[in-house]
């Protein structure tokens, strides 16, 4: 067995892992790059294999740094099965179509505004392409055993990241390799905790956090100040979240707020179609949460869904409190984009981030305290106030990742720090190999490596 590190490293996107099985091809995950110029680029290139010659995929997750080459894949002649747990196919349902349209509407309006160098400017994929990648969906429950490729044997295990988020374990007999994809909190507000997984033989492990610890506190303390501080301005507040898991997880914090009487009773608008059906996903599987299907009832009852493209327009002319919730995350494209551009320049109002801000993108550019960014060819000023919440992450960070590698119980051959910028990468390396005392390396991009 080969494995090949086709995305993230060095980067916490582009998620993309080939093993090689004999004479036949899997590929874990299959995300698209984001962030800088130079990543983002390598989802235009040709993968280092032919996509006919993969036979299978497996997905951890349906976030689109895991997901989201899926469309692009099969439109260069893939034909194979895609693996993953129910929930994450329907959130690939949701997500990769909406994924196609925001790249169409992307290269339409620059095209309309005459704002991109090239001429014209092309969408990677479509959202018809998206839907073509739908068909080769092949759900399977989590914990049931399956066969990917002959002969090796493979099971998805929640992993408390988001709904359907999973380990992915595969063995053929004589080897076994885990993949953690993205590890969840044993403490989140909406999920489980990720649950019990067997060692393995060699282990693929995240690093988003891998150089930081969360806050030890309680989240919704933080959360209230802000929204407290930016009402008593008369201000908006811009959250920019993902539309799944952060988006789900801001509707119950800022509802039990409300029900505590912590901060005033300010509209609060979900800017995001696609949140709105993932929250109706979430709400499906309640085994994966922590919260009542009442509870879930009752944290959405106060949310005004932003539907169409008009309703979301007329939002930018608020000139009273409220607090608007909107994709992307990382605020790299979608609706939250036209709201940074009207309410940035304004000291009244906030730009709240919620989720990790990978290196290269525009919300990490405005954390890092940018006086400007550029949108569609516009220089926009950051005069809002900028604020930070990290504790909300969905994502483990150093202490947790290093915790739930203890209770792995067995130390792996080789365990490969992933998805990660340099230096969390790097720390969390630093770590297992000192409180451990594992082999551990840092691959780099198309990297081989033999599993023995």
């Amino acid at each position: 067995m080969q494995l090949q590190f086709l995305g993230a490293t060095d980067t916490v996107t582009g998620s993309k892992y080939l093993l090689r099985h004999g004479d036949r091809h899997l590929l874990v995950d299959c995300g698209l790059f984001q962030g800088y110029k130079t990543l983002r680029l390598r989802n235009w290139a040709d993968l280092p294999v032919p996509p006919t010659s993969i036979d299978a995929v497996v997905l951890t997750h349906a976030h689109i740094d895991h997901s989201g080459y899926l469309p692009l894949l099969v439109r260069e002649g893939f034909t194979g099965p895609v693996y993953c747990t129910p929930a994450t196919h329907d959130l690939c349902r949701i997500m990769l179509p909406d994924s196609g349209y925001l790249q169409e509407e992307e290269a339409e309006y620059l095209n309309r505004h005459h704002a991109s160098k090239h001429e014209p400017a092309l969408p990677l994929y479509t959202r018809d392409d998206a839907l073509r990648s739908l068909h080769h969906f092949r759900p399977v429950a989590p914990g049931a055993a399956f066969e990917p490729l002959p002969g090796l044997k493979a099971t998805l295990t929640h992993s408390g990241h988001m709904v359907g988020s999973a380990f992915a374990r595969f063995d053929d007999g004589q080897r076994s390799i885990l993949f953690s994809g993205d590890l969840g909190r044993p403490q989140d507000l909406v999920l489980r905790p990720p649950e019990p997984v067997p060692a393995a033989d060699y282990l693929v492990v995240e690093s988003t956090y891998g150089d930081r610890v969360h806050p030890d506190a309680d989240p919704l303390p933080g959360l209230a100040a802000v929204i407290k501080r930016t009402a008593a301005r008369g201000g908006v507040l811009v959250i920019p979240a993902f539309a799944v898991g952060r988006a789900q997880a801001l509707i119950h914090a800022i509802h039990l707020l409300k029900q505590r009487q912590l901060i005033p009773d300010l509209p609060v608008f979900l800017n995001s179609p696609m949140a709105a059906a993932a929250t109706q996903v979430y709400w499906k599987y309640p085994e994966e949460l922590r919260l009542t299907h009442e509870e879930c009832v009752v944290a959405c009852r106060d949310v005004r869904i932003v539907e169409t493209g008009a309703e979301s327009e007329a939002l930018n002319s608020l000139r009273m409190p409220a607090i608007i919730i909107a994709a992307s995350g990382m605020a790299t494209g979608g609706r939250v984009v036209h709201h940074i551009k009207a309410f940035a320049p304004h000291e009244r109002n906030t730009l709240l981030f919620v989720g990790y801000q990978a290196g290269g993108t525009r919300g990490a550019a405005i954390v890092d305290g940018a006086p400007r960014v550029r949108i569609h060819g516009e220089e926009i000023p950051i005069r809002a106030e900028v604020a930070r919440l990290d504790d909300m992450s969905a994502h483990a960070d150093a202490n947790e990742l290093m915790a739930w590698m203890k209770q792995l119980g067995k130390a792996p051959r080789a365990a490969f720090v992933t998805h990660g910028e340099p230096a969390a990468a790097d720390a969390l390396r630093q770590r297992i190999e000192r409180e451990l005392r594992w082999t551990c390396k840092l691959p780099y991009y198309l990297e081989r490596v033999a599993l023995d």
